[in-house]
C-alpha cells in the first residue's frame, strides 16, 4: 500500500498526485515538491488515502517536506520580486509598442526561473523584450500565451451575481459553454447578461443545463396549438421548474395544465361503423364487376395506320400531278 495526497499550486487550479512519503499531512498544509521546473511550494488539497501499489500513478514523485519558516520567507521575497519585474515589463512592452497584455510574473520557488504570462490577439515577436529582461534579472524567462478565460481565472474578480468568479474560487476545468443552454433556461440573450468578466458565455449556464433538459420532458413548446380533456388552445407559457404549462382557448380563458393532462387524453375518436342495413349493399356494391370504361382515345395503332393511308394518297396524288405536266401538249 502506498499513501497518495493530492496537491495544487495555486486555488482552484489542477491537482497533482505525489506520494506522502510517511508525513503527517493534512489539507491547507504548504509542502515542497519536486516538479519538472524544479522545486515548488504546493498547497495540499486533500488529506493522505492508501492504494495499491499496482494502482499508483507512473513516476510518481515524492514530497520533499514540509515548508519551514526559511521557506516561507524565500517565497515572500519571490512575491516581492514578481511585483518589481512586472512594472519594469509593463514598462518595457509601452517602450518597444508590443500589441500584448501582460497578466501575471512568477517566479519558480529557487528563482532560477521567471515566468511571464500575457495574452495578444496573434503572434508577438518579443525577442528583444526578452533580451531586456534577462539583462536586467538575470535569470531565465519564460514567456507563456494565455487565453482570456485564463486571464480571468489568475486575476480573479466579483461576477454579476456578486459572489467572487467560479474559475478563481473553485471551478477548475472550464467546461464548454454553448447558446444552447440559455436558450433552454429561458434566459434573455442579452450578451451583457450571459457573459462574463472574460467576454466569454458564463460558465455558471452549464450547471444547471441538464436538469432543465430532464425537467422540460412531456412539456409542449410555446405556440404549440394542443388539445386535453379541459380544453383546446395554444401554449403561451411553460414553466419548465414547476412542471406545467397554460394556455390560452378560442375563448380567451387561460388553463394552467400538467403533462400528465396529456397523457390522460384518450385515442382520437373513430368514424361510426355502418348500421346492418348498409353492409349487404356495401358488399353486394363490392362484389359486381366494375364495367370497362370507354376508350376515348383512338389507339396508338389506328393512328399509325390512318397517317400511313394519307401519306400514300397524297404520294399518287403527286405521282399524277408530276405526269400531267411531263405529257407534251398536242397541236390541232
Amino acid at each position: 500500500m502506498i499513501k497518495i495526497v493530492k496537491v495544487q499550486f495555486h486555488t482552484a487550479e489542477k491537482l497533482y498526485d505525489f506520494n506522502s512519503a510517511g508525513l503527517d499531512l493534512k489539507p491547507g498544509d504548504r509542502v515542497i515538491v519536486e516538479t519538472d521546473r524544479g522545486r515548488s511550494m504546493a498547497i495540499v488539497a486533500t488529506a493522505p488515502a492508501e492504494i495499491p501499489d499496482e494502482h499508483a500513478p507512473e513516476s510518481l514523485k515524492s514530497i520533499v517536506r514540509k515548508a519551514t519558516y526559511s521557506d516561507l520567507e524565500a517565497a515572500e521575497r519571490n512575491r516581492a520580486r514578481e511585483k518589481e519585474t512586472h512594472v519594469f515589463c509593463q514598462n518595457k512592452i509601452a517602450e518597444r509598442n508590443l500589441d500584448m497584455k501582460l497578466v501575471k510574473v512568477e517566479y519558480v520557488f529557487d528563482g532560477s526561473k521567471a515566468i511571464f504570462y500575457f495574452t495578444a490577439d496573434g503572434r508577438i515577436d518579443f525577442r528583444d523584450l526578452v533580451k531586456d529582461l534577462a539583462q536586467q534579472f538575470h535569470t531565465r524567462i519564460e514567456m507563456r500565451q494565455i487565453g482570456v478565460r485564463d486571464e480571468a481565472k489568475i486575476v480573479g474578480g466579483l461576477g454579476i451575481c456578486g459572489r467572487e468568479l467560479c474559475c478563481s474560487s473553485f471551478l477548475r476545468d472550464f467546461a464548454p459553454v454553448s447558446v444552447k443552454m440559455a436558450k433552454e433556461q429561458n434566459l434573455a440573450l442579452n450578451p451583457t447578461k450571459i457573459s462574463g468578466q472574460c467576454g466569454r458565455l458564463l460558465c455558471c449556464l452549464g450547471y444547471e443545463f441538464e436538469t432543465y433538459c430532464e425537467l422540460r420532458k412531456g412539456l409542449p413548446k410555446c405556440g404549440k396549438h394542443v388539445k386535453c380533456g379541459a380544453g383546446e388552445g395554444e401554449v403561451v407559457k411553460v414553466n419548465t421548474l414547476g412542471r406545467n404549462f397554460t394556455i390560452r382557448t378560442a375563448d380567451s380563458r387561460e388553463l394552467q395544465l400538467t403533462p400528465e393532462d396529456l397523457k390522460d387524453e384518450g385515442p382520437a375518436t373513430q368514424a361510426p361503423a355502418p348500421s346492418a342495413k348498409e353492409q349487404p349493399a356495401r358488399k353486394e356494391a363490392a362484389a359486381a364487376p366494375a364495367a370497362p370504361a370507354k376508350e376515348d382515345r383512338p389507339r396508338s395503332g389506328d393512328n399509325e395506320k390512318r397517317s400511313g393511308t394519307g401519306r400514300r394518297r397524297n404520294r399518287n396524288r403527286n405521282s399524277g400531278n408530276r405526269a400531267k405536266q411531263d405529257k407534251p401538249k398536242e397541236t390541232p
